[in-house]
């Protein structure tokens, strides 16, 4: 077995997979994959040659492969073969964040285009809003099973503005923990789950984690292609999993008649599960418009506070039929029961503050002007990028890795597209919320030499 480890993985020099059972060699892919033995995206050895290499049955190293590919450790890739999934969930060792090689003048480290969180000077104010709440109050004892009445209040007024019937919601700490628990309450591994192509990642890993299996729709400016989808709903399906506005990493957002299209192909689908992540809301630069019909009978839509009131308010409401939000606070009671009350309070505070509207507004159309100043730039440059709805600007490129490191040597970090995309051809993830007036051009032109060099400017 070492001999064969060291073919797949020279630098490591010695077995990483062990066993003579399926659970056996299940177990020790795992402990390698947690030890950091083996990385995300590694490749792990054909069937065949790992069988040969243990002494067992192919049929004994696929079963082993299973096992990891339902928890969602390992993706197989067709001819590619059987990778480490990019975010196994297993806590991991921590990699060191990469050096610039070239030094950024007046600048002490990395400037970080990756974490895709708002500009903090366009939140509302936490310490104004918990000064006006009643703690005591709010912490009694009885009642903590039951969620702050006056955040359901104000989530339903919102909901209901927006068209959404408001009559169940459950909250939860944050919008990912929602997409989770929603899919958890009606799904079982092996069930087919649509999904944007691309996607944020942690979307496709819970689908992964799940034992579920990811299904992608290709995605332009205006959500899911149609065409796409009707070839997805014809191969079946039991959920959809989609973003209708600020989608990271593209920014599209989903319009209305683009909705009715969409819609009208679900018409037939009325038992699929339509699960929103609106993450984003109202500082996300578009309108709201869903896919959640008369006629759905299966529907989550999701709404985080952490972009519209601070990173940290790990806290998100959730509207959906009654069959549904009633499953997920059933086996959130049997977990962690509720979410912090003085969370809850706190965010009902700030959305009832008379300036929210006023606030959200002003973030939205900042985040949109600097999406609109780098997309312009870039044009200027030969370079075509989209970000119609939020905070991040997808940039197509050829090839990804000479750009990331033309960035890196600049001093900026941004995340190559690998990481969200199935078939989505190359491009890189730009976070602008926290972009200053000026550095645009300068991200544009260090993008713009590397996709250039050598070349003729690509035509579009």
């Amino acid at each position: 077995m070492a001999d064969l480890a060291q073919s797949y993985r020279p630098e490591r020099g010695e077995a990483t997979i062990t066993g003579s059972t399926a659970r056996e060699i299940a177990s020790s892919a795992e402990t390698a994959i947690r030890e950091g033995l083996l990385e995300s995206g590694d490749p792990l050895p054909t069937v065949r040659e790992l069988a040969r290499g243990l002494g067992t049955s192919p049929a004994t190293v696929n079963s082993a492969y299973r096992i990891l590919r339902q928890r969602g450790l390992v993706v197989a890739e067709g001819r590619r073969g059987t990778r480490v999934a990019w975010r196994p969930p297993l806590r991991t060792p921590l990699r060191p964040a990469p050096v610039s090689t070239t030094p950024v003048a007046g600048e002490s480290g990395i400037r970080d285009l990756t974490i895709g969180l708002p500009d903090l000077a366009l939140l509302p104010s936490l310490s104004s809003a918990l000064a006006r709440i009643d703690v005591e109050s709010k912490l009694a004892i009885s009642g903590l099973d039951a969620p702050d009445p006056d955040l359901l209040e104000v989530g339903r007024h919102g909901f209901a503005r927006d068209g959404l019937p408001a009559e169940s919601i459950a909250v939860v700490s944050g919008a990912l923990d929602g997409v989770e628990r929603v899919l958890q309450a009606h799904l079982r591994p092996g069930d087919r789950v649509v999904s944007e192509d691309p996607a944020y990642p942690s979307i496709r890993d819970i689908v992964l984690a799940l034992g579920l299996v990811a299904v992608p729709v290709p995605v332009d400016e205006r959500g899911m292609i149609p065409e796409a989808l009707a070839a997805a709903l014809r191969d079946g399906a039991e959920a959809l999993v989609h973003v209708p506005r600020a989608q990271n990493p593209l920014g599209a957002a989903l319009d209305h008649e683009r909705a009715t299209e969409l819609r009208a192909l679900l018409a037939d689908h009325r038992r699929m599960l339509l699960v929103e992540d609106d993450h984003a809301g109202p500082v996300s630069g578009a309108s709201f418009a869903t896919l959640v019909g008369s006629e759905s009978e299966r529907w989550a839509v999701i709404r985080s506070m952490s972009k519209v009131l601070h990173p940290d308010m790990r806290l998100a409401l959730i509207a959906g039929d009654e069959s549904t939000i009633a499953r997920v606070e059933g086996r959130q009671a049997l977990g962690p029961r509720w979410v912090s009350h003085l969370l809850q309070a706190l965010a009902a505070e700030m959305l009832r503050d008379p300036h929210f509207g006023e606030t959200c507004a002003r973030a939205g159309e900042v985040y949109a002007e600097r999406r609109r100043t780098l997309i312009g730039a870039l044009a200027e440059h030969g370079v075509q990028a989209h970000g119609r709805s939020g905070m991040n600007v997808w940039v197509r490129v050829r090839e990804e890795a000479p750009v990331v490191r033309a960035l890196l040597d600049g001093g900026w970090l941004a995340l190559a597209g690998e990481h969200f995309r199935i078939r989505t051809p190359p491009g890189i993830r730009v976070t602008v919320s926290t972009l200053k007036d000026g550095v645009a051009e300068e991200i544009a032109i260090a993008i713009a030499a590397a996709e250039h060099a050598g070349r003729p400017r690509r035509a579009y």
